[in-house]
């Protein structure tokens, strides 16, 4: 499928053997994210195009993925040929060299250095940290009172991974975590992380504010890394053992590698469960025969109970409420690879260095593989009814060797969280309230999602 050597998208082809695509509106030729309707406007383009489509975004050439079996070309089949996409590749200032950044050989000594922290005798073994962290948090909370549960769920995220991976208690730090990431996302869902690199080093306010958003995190990260050195016996956690870690030639990670990685799995490892539990519990408070059925497994199972790592198996619509949250609602709702080499998807020729996309918010709801794509029905993932679904026509968390290392966690973190507050209280989005998805780096929801608190009943 894919050969080695140069070429350019003007000597290899005309637009006559390109992919069908939108017209190309002069220097800029289509820029989704600097509209309106982004998701909206690849929606129609997936609609009106088929299942390859070709567009160019300033100097990048774009070809869009419409089909699972495309999708499982790249990113499984002939993954060596497609490497992390620019936008990646441009927060390299943020995520430095770790594991989401990375690529080769010393990505794959990087997961293997971290995966430990990810087996499944480890992640339960965390189900302590999330129930107990979930009622502390819940502790602040009172009956009738308005919160966004956005926001809960982010700062919650964010205190349960710094626990269970550094053994480290995130406090005032949180609020500047919180402050520089909101900068991060606010940024990229105007197109900055995707201009030309040139535009990006310009003195501008937006620039400025990325460079700042930066330096604060920096800082907390750091002063996480010397707060973990001097308390060196506090137990056997991720942090420990890159701590401790040692290359072939007896050399331990310098502090800018150890940064690297403590960056992205702190940010990276709560921001997709967080943003998942965020649109679920929006989503069950749009459908409360979703919720009833919820609520009558929790108390089948738990009776008041607060749950644990040994009850997942018990809930298998809690955890099915999870997954359809996050096919509706993907926390990543888009991946980027960049060709290496000219190969071809679709009987297409793709040259290389070319960008290719998937898009998670379309495949998700794509009417040739769901029944009432935009119905929030978790029972579309009993075993009979999955089994029709093609393997890329879902996935939220990639797939193939690049696969999000935290899955199995994520997923475990939603179950928990969702039925420890679930039994103890009913969300309501107010009538005034405006909900509406961003694209950026993850699919936040826009303006946050205020809540109304019901205290339930006790059994």
């Amino acid at each position: 499928m894919c050969s080695s050597g140069y070429f350019h998208h003007d000597d290899l082809m005309t637009p006559l053997t390109r992919p069908p695509g939108p017209k190309n509106r002069g220097i800029i030729g289509n820029f989704p994210l600097g509209t309106r309707d982004p998701l909206g406007l690849y929606t129609q383009w997936a609609r009106q195009y088929g299942d390859i489509i070709y567009y160019r975004a300033f100097s990048r050439h774009v070809y869009f993925l419409n089909n699972p079996d495309f999708i499982e070309h790249v990113l499984v089949t002939n993954y060596r040929n497609f490497i992390k996409g620019e936008a990646l590749q441009f927060n390299r200032r943020i995520f430095g060299n770790g594991l989401l950044t990375n690529e080769g050989d010393s990505w794959l000594k990087q997961r293997h250095l971290i995966q430990p922290a990810f087996r499944r005798d480890r992640i339960e073994s965390y189900g302590k940290t999330i129930g107990a962290y979930t009622e502390r948090m819940m502790a602040d909370w009172r009956d009738g009172e308005v919160r966004d549960i956005h926001r809960d769920m982010m700062r919650l995220g964010l205190e349960i991974v710094a626990k269970v991976l550094f053994n480290i208690e995130i406090a005032s730090e949180g609020d500047t975590i919180a402050e520089a990431l909101n900068t991060f996302m606010e940024l990229g869902s105007r197109g900055r992380l995707l201009l030309p690199p040139v535009l990006r080093l310009l003195p501008t306010a937006d620039n400025l504010r990325y460079r700042q958003a930066a330096r604060q995190l920096d800082e907390v990260v750091y002063a996480l890394i010397r707060q973990r050195r001097s308390n060196d016996d506090a137990g056997d956690d991720l942090l420990f053992g890159l701590l401790h870690a040692q290359d072939e030639s007896g050399r331990g990670m310098s502090d800018k590698q150890l940064r690297d990685e403590v960056m992205t799995l702190l940010l990276a490892g709560h921001e997709t469960t967080a943003v998942s539990l965020s649109w679920t519990w929006y989503l069950l408070t749009q459908y409360p025969e979703v919720e009833k059925q919820l609520l009558s497994e929790l108390q089948q199972v738990l009776s008041g109970r607060k749950p644990t790592a040994q009850d997942l198996s018990k809930l298998p619509y809690t955890a099915r409420v999870v997954k359809e949250a996050m096919r509706l609602y993907p926390p990543a709702w888009a991946i980027v690879r960049k060709s290496v080499q000219h190969c071809e998807i679709g009987g297409y020729q793709v040259p290389a260095g070319s960008t290719v996309m998937m898009n998670q918010w379309v495949m998700h709801r794509d009417p040739r593989y769901y029944d009432q794509p935009e119905r929030f029905n978790p029972d579309r993932w009993l075993d009979e009814r999955a089994k029709a679904i093609p393997k890329f026509a879902y996935f939220p968390f990639g797939g193939g060797p690049r696969t999000c290392i935290g899955a199995s966690f994520a997923a475990m973190e939603g179950v928990l969280v969702l039925a420890t507050i679930a039994q103890k209280y009913q969300l309501r989005v107010p009538p005034d309230c405006r909900v509406e998805p961003l694209p950026t780096m993850t699919l936040r929801p826009k303006h946050g999602i205020k809540v109304v608190l019901a205290r339930r009943m006790e059994n």
